[in-house]
Formats: structure tokens, sequence, C-alpha cells
């Protein structure tokens, strides 16, 4: 959180600075966003009690390990968890209040997810991998409600304090570090719905754009689409925490599903 925190905060102070919406460059942020994710694989592979756990793959309604042994292809699967995340949620952060909304739920599933990880009746109960200390994460989620509802009082619309990529970055990437560290990986794209919906439409735009010349949406990432088509800012920023309010909700459910 700390890493991508400065990270970004060089990128805003840059922007500031030169008074243009250019920052750090695109490959630079990238380059070391892998990085982070390089240590945070070697982290978990040479510690004792996390390599089983790192290389053991988990999909969502199956109750036992679909891989057991990634090998070193964890390295490629944590850097597109916590690059994937650490930018959807910086795509995100494009209206008052629409990204820190879109955290408070994510990040409060999460806290029930790492709970029921590191407990061990809940665990066994809900047929979800077991892995002791998991459930300290439950208060660092927490924390991050708490923090995020106290920013969105200052930040809904019209906002007087901005997120930026200090805050951006740093929220996503710590929040794909937790869903690795509970293996709930893939309900984070279930969980972080509305956060995989933006990037998608990013790239979506962009591929469609560069092979065919035309553009999918009226203006991307997806917040911005609503805009161009007659919806009013706060409408689409309530209808978007509404819409990550269900996805939260539909991955807890999926704990039931198994």
């Amino acid at each position: 959180m700390l890493y991508l925190g400065v990270l970004g905060f060089l990128d805003d102070y840059l922007k500031v600075t030169k008074k243009k919406s250019d920052g750090v460059p695109g490959r630079v942020k990238l380059a070391a966003q892998l990085v982070l994710a390089a240590v945070v694989t070697v982290v978990f592979l040479t510690s004792p009690l996390l390599q089983v756990q790192a290389r053991s793959l988990y999909l969502p309604f199956f109750k036992a390990p679909v891989i057991t042994n990634m090998g070193w292809f964890t390295l490629i699967f944590f850097a597109v968890v916590i690059v994937g995340s650490s930018n959807a949620v910086n795509l995100t952060d494009g209206l008052d209040g629409l990204a820190i909304g879109c955290t408070v739920t994510v990040a409060l599933a999460y806290a029930f997810l790492t709970y029921a990880a590191g407990n061990f009746k809940i665990a066994e109960y809900l047929q979800v991998p077991f892995y002791p200390f998991t459930g300290e994460l439950t208060v660092v989620c927490a924390a991050l409600v708490g923090a995020g509802l106290g920013f969105l009082w200052f930040n809904c619309h019209p906002a007087k304090v901005f997120m930026g990529d200090t805050g951006s970055l740093a929220i996503g990437g710590m929040i794909g570090v937790v869903a690795i560290c509970c293996k709930q990986e893939f309900l984070l794209a279930v969980v972080g719905g509305v956060f995989v919906l933006e990037a998608i439409s990013v790239i979506m735009q962009v591929l469609s754009f560069q092979l065919t010349g035309r553009r999918i949406f009226a203006m991307s990432p997806l917040h911005h689409h609503f805009e161009l088509v007659g919806w009013k800012e706060n409408t689409v920023i309530v209808r978007f925490w509404i819409l990550s309010a269900v996805f939260a909700l539909l991955g807890l459910a999926t704990l039931k599903l198994r």
C-alpha cells in the first residue's frame, strides 16, 4: 500500500507541478507495479508458512483447489491480480465519490472473507481454504471501510478532497494482495465487479479503435459514457454504488454455493 501510494504520489506531483495530464509514464508505472508483484511472489514462495497457500489456485463454486501447484506461474498470476486491481480502481476514480464508494463495499466483503478464511470452524463450514492469521486482515479491511466512509464524507459531489493516483493505486493494490492472502483472487472479479467493468470498457475501447477505427462507447472509462448519453453525475455515481453493493453480495453468496 505504501509502495503504490508513493508511486501514485509521484504521478500526482508531476501532474500538479507541470500542470499537465502527463505524470509518470505509463510504461514506468507498469514496470513499478510488476516489481511489486515480483516481490510479493518471492515473499510468498520463499516462506515456509505461505508457499503452499500461494501455489494453490481456487475458483468460486469449487471446494478444493483446481491447481495445487502453479509453480512460477504464480508470478504471472499475482502480477495480473495486483496490477489489474490497482489500475482498475485508478480508472474508476473519475467522478466524485465513485471509486471510494465502491471501495467501501469491496473492502467490507473482504472483511468477511478474510475472517472466514482465518477461522477454522467457519472455514470448514463454508468449505473455503483455512489459513491461520488471515483473520488479522479483517482489521485492515475494516480500517479501509472506516477510512473510506470518512473520506467519502468530503469526497462526495461536489468533492472538497480528491483521491488522485496516490489513493487509487494504493487501495487497488492492497485489495489485490488481500484477495491473494485469503485465496479469493477470482472472486475479486465478482466482488469488485464495477472496477472490472470500468477496466474492461477501456480495454474494449482501445482495441476497437485500433482494429476498426470505431469506438464502442461514447467515452471510456464506462462512467464517462453514461455521462455523455445524458445521465447526471450523481445518477451515475449512486447507480454504480448500487451495482457495487450487489456485486459484493453476489460474491459473498457464492460461499454457500460450493
